[in-house]
């Protein structure tokens, strides 16, 4: 007999280009069949083809991240506690929206990012997962996982680089990378 399962957790990571571009895709997949859908970017500014195209879908709602920090490993250590604040908020904002809110997905990309920096708290992220709707689908992007993320997840999905423009010198392309 087989278990029905309602919304299910999943991890886009690894080294390779397209945790984002796989995040996007379900998202359209999700609104195409008429479930309402959140996402929040962290660290990430807005400056991104998927951003525009995607706050003008219906059912897509698209949080702004008002705050631009630059690499972490550039932050001072008053811009890393600032973006810890920052980050945690932002969080909570759209664990709140998503979840009184009647969203049938939300889209944290970048979250495994923020978590591996301490910029939020992974404990309270899978005390919320755990505690989650249970028909509320989450989607999680960044490379490196935490053994406990990957433990809490259903779904995870390694995208591996094998080769990148990058790799020749060629910079991030408008459409293509961001």
């Amino acid at each position: 007999m087989r278990k029905s399962v309602s919304g299910c957790i999943h991890i886009y990571c690894g080294e390779g280009k397209g945790k984002t571009t796989a995040a996007t895709g379900l998202a359209v997949r999700g609104a195409g069949r008429g479930m309402k859908v959140l996402i929040a970017r962290f660290l990430k500014n807005d400056n991104s083809g998927e951003v525009s195209a995607l706050s003008q879908m219906e059912g897509i709602t698209v949080l702004p991240c008002l705050k631009n920090y630059g690499f972490y490993f550039q932050m001072t250590e008053d811009q890393k506690r600032e973006a810890t604040e920052y980050f945690g908020q932002m969080f909570d904002k759209a664990w709140k929206e998503a979840t009184d809110q009647g969203y049938d997905m939300v889209i944290l990309d970048e979250i495994v990012a923020a978590c591996n920096y301490g910029l939020v708290s992974e404990d309270w992220l899978i005390f919320c997962l755990r505690e989650r709707p249970e028909s509320l689908e989450v989607v999680m992007t960044g490379r490196n996982p935490s053994q406990r993320l990957l433990e809490t997840a259903d779904y995870v999905s390694e995208i591996q680089n094998r080769k990148h423009p990058f790799d020749r010198g060629v910079k991030a392309r408008i459409g293509i990378e961001y």
